[in-house]
């Protein structure tokens, strides 16, 4: 079948997937959204994908593709939409040094609560499709501050979420009373965490601290260090992008979400 968006999509894989874009009423407002699904009768376990603080564009609509060509149905919101137009300049262009200030402020308003309000919708938003299975929870999975944002949804919704991943990761171990690590006993769900061994906003020290608060939760899981691997590996349009680091993300991710077991 033939994707149905309506903007240009990047697309990495050689079968397009049905897809659209949508939208999601959420407390805030109206926030676009894109979805993947695969081709054939359904219904098919359903995943929610949070983008990195780059923002909603193409590559991460290719990645919800890739999902959908691997069985899932994918959901993925635009975080920014109550700042219609931003991120502006778009992409890697945010990452020069006179835009980071914009970045920083982007990501900032993205607190906890509104991340879990925003999710409470996405995830209402995915149960509700025809093509998604009632009986299955849902997988979630991040990326960059993504990645904070999955621990919190699947600590908040553990009877709805089945599995959940982080990939480069920020900011999953703070001095916050609600640090992401301080979370993880409120988690029924598989964990996976794949960090990039040169980040800067998870540090080795961040990540053995995680790693011991994940063991002290006694929360199933798996973590790995992508060796040589940068911040912002997975994302093909930017200039981090590590093609062999970004397929053993996939090697890791789909198996885990293969697991998704009935509610």
């Amino acid at each position: 079948m033939a994707c149905l968006h309506s903007t240009p999509v990047l697309h990495i894989l050689s079968v397009d997937m049905p897809s659209h874009l949508t939208e999601i009423r959420t407390a805030d407002g109206i926030c676009p959204a894109y979805a993947a699904w695969p081709a054939g009768p359904g219904p098919f376990p359903g995943v929610l994908l949070f983008m990195d603080g780059i923002g909603y564009r193409p590559v991460l609509h290719a990645m919800a593709d890739r999902l959908a060509l691997a069985g899932f149905y994918a959901l993925v919101p635009n975080l920014f939409y109550r700042r219609p137009g931003e991120p502006q300049p778009g992409g890697a262009a945010l990452l020069l040094p006179e835009n980071r200030p914009r970045l920083a402020e982007l990501v900032q308003s993205l607190t906890p609560a509104i991340v879990l309000r925003d999710a409470g919708a996405f995830l209402a938003h995915l149960a509700a499709q025809p093509g998604v299975a009632q009986d299955l929870r849902l997988g979630v999975v991040g990326y960059c501050m993504g990645g904070s944002m999955a621990i919190r949804v699947a600590a908040a919704f553990p009877a709805r979420i089945g599995a959940a991943a982080s990939f480069h990761g920020g900011r999953l171990v703070t001095d916050a009373a609600d640090s992401p690590h301080r979370l993880l006993a409120q988690i029924g769900a598989p964990l996976y965490f794949g960090h990039a061994d040169q980040d800067a906003s998870m540090t080795p020290e961040q990540v053995a601290a995680l790693e011991e608060a994940l063991q002290a939760a006694g929360a199933e899981h798996r973590s790995e260090l992508y060796a040589g691997a940068r911040h912002g590996f997975t994302m093909a349009d930017l200039p981090v992008y590590d093609a062999a680091a970004c397929e053993r993300h996939w090697e890791r991710l789909l198996p885990l979400f293969g697991t998704l077991r009935r509610a």
